[in-house]
């Protein structure tokens, strides 16, 4: 019998967890680094950023590849550091992670290569002045984004002047030093969520989904790392993502090309449609989170066989199956979250006879002196569900919901519960 390969996870969240889970389905031994008090086999002695110690692990583990999670290991290079070594690294290299690690070069890059994207104007931290001016011609319907990474928390959708200059004063509060951002123009129309693996040629989609980033209901409130998610999207039909396709998937893996990059890993396109047509908003290079928490349950095929084929360079034999029926992702959250400071090590209770066609992903847990397992920051669990149907998938997510208690602990009541809406013709064309 073929032993089973032994594979080393970057990452500590709910994303990592469902990655574990479904990584270990395919008969994968997975090693996760740090992970966390929810995620079997987690290493916490070994910090995913200092890649001599992930190296050195997986000499001593015998593991000859590495999925990243999150988005920090990849920005730090650690794609190009095992470079020329027997241990591979799924993940696209330092300069293809500025897709994500840099708002300012990922928009040339748009601009570049013809994806479809809002128009958008660079500024620097020392010439905020004209950014504010230019938010004020525009009536302040602008979005404000961070350059860097912040951990989905660096954009501020604003809807006045006053929103705008509110939104660059927290800029200037929470990133000190030099720093450049963008002020793009606010587009309307539904989000949703594409992502697919790549090869940098070839590129295999997963199921549609859709994102609730607000973390109050209707859309209201602070931006979030995602307060839940759903898949598959039902008015994302073949026709819009023919036109997905085309407007922006297609030009993205001419523009790797292009340029050359070595990009083997995630690609994450989060997109609006708006009346004018699809429009990109955002890539990231890993896969979302709390997206991931649906996507991979509602995965058919092997995760491992579609990694392997994308190192290998086989990935355009492959076919992604999805099982059928919709699933939901509701993040149970601490209270106070996503404010800097909040308290967290508080018990978690009702993990025990979750309901059936739901489970537990864990993002944010830790064990007390105790053994007593407690909240350990702000998106404590993701509690997922499976249904018929998207009705059945949501009722299921918030029984769980209400099965699974810690002190202030918070949730959207609306995950999945958006208006359907009515497309334009320039997204179905």
């Amino acid at each position: 019998m073929t032993q089973a390969p032994s594979i080393l996870l970057l990452g500590s969240g709910a994303r990592e967890h469902a990655l574990a889970e479904k990584l270990t389905r395919d008969r994968a031994t997975v090693h996760v680094l740090p992970g966390n008090a929810g995620i079997p086999n987690s290493h916490p002695e070994v910090n995913p950023l200092d890649f001599a110690a992930v190296k050195a692990f997986a000499e001593q583990q015998g593991a000859q590849l590495i999925v990243v999670g999150p988005e920090a290991p990849l920005a730090a290079g650690i794609t190009d550091f095992f470079a020329g070594s027997d241990i591979k690294v799924f993940g696209p290299t330092r300069a293809a992670a500025r897709l994500e690690s840099s708002k300012v070069w990922s928009k040339e890059f748009m601009r570049r290569h013809g994806v479809a994207t809002a128009q958008a104007w660079p500024f620097r931290s020392d010439n905020v002045a004209a950014a504010r001016a230019k938010a004020a011609e525009l009536g302040g319907h602008v979005v404000v984004k961070y350059d860097g990474l912040a951990a989905g928390k660096g954009v501020y959708v604003c809807a006045s002047v006053a929103e705008a200059e509110a939104a660059l004063d927290d800029l200037q509060t929470n990133y000190t030093g030099w720093f450049s951002f963008l002020l793009e123009e606010k587009l309307t129309g539904p989000e949703i969520s594409i992502i697919g693996l790549t090869d940098g040629r070839e590129i295999k989609l997963l199921a549609t989904s859709q994102d609730h980033k607000q973390l109050l209901a209707g859309d209201q409130g602070p931006n979030t790392g995602g307060m839940g998610a759903y898949c598959p999207v039902p008015f994302a039909d073949d026709n819009v993502l023919a036109t997905l396709r085309r407007d922006i998937v297609d030009p993205t893996l001419r523009g790797l090309q292009n340029e050359q990059f070595d990009f083997c890993g995630f690609l994450y396109f989060g997109i609006m449609l708006t009346p004018a047509g699809p429009k990109l908003l955002e890539y990231n290079v890993r896969l979302g989170d709390p997206e991931a928490e649906v996507l991979l349950p509602a995965l058919d095929s092997s995760l491992l066989t579609l990694i392997e084929a994308t190192l290998d360079g086989t990935l355009a034999k492959q076919t992604v199956r999805q099982r059928p029926g919709a699933f939901v992702g509701v993040v149970l959250a601490s209270g106070g979250y996503p404010a800097p400071k909040f308290s967290t090590g508080f018990p978690i209770s009702g993990l025990d006879g979750l309901p059936a066609h739901t489970r537990a992903y864990h993002g944010a847990t830790r064990r007390d002196e105790a053994g007593q397992l407690v909240t350990n920051g702000g998106r404590v669990l993701v509690l997922t569900a499976h249904g018929a149907d998207l009705e059945t998938a949501t009722a299921r997510a918030y029984e769980a919901c209400a099965h699974v208690t810690f002190q202030d602990a918070y949730f959207r009541p609306d995950i999945a519960q958006r208006p359907a809406p009515v497309l334009t013709t320039s997204v179905v064309n």
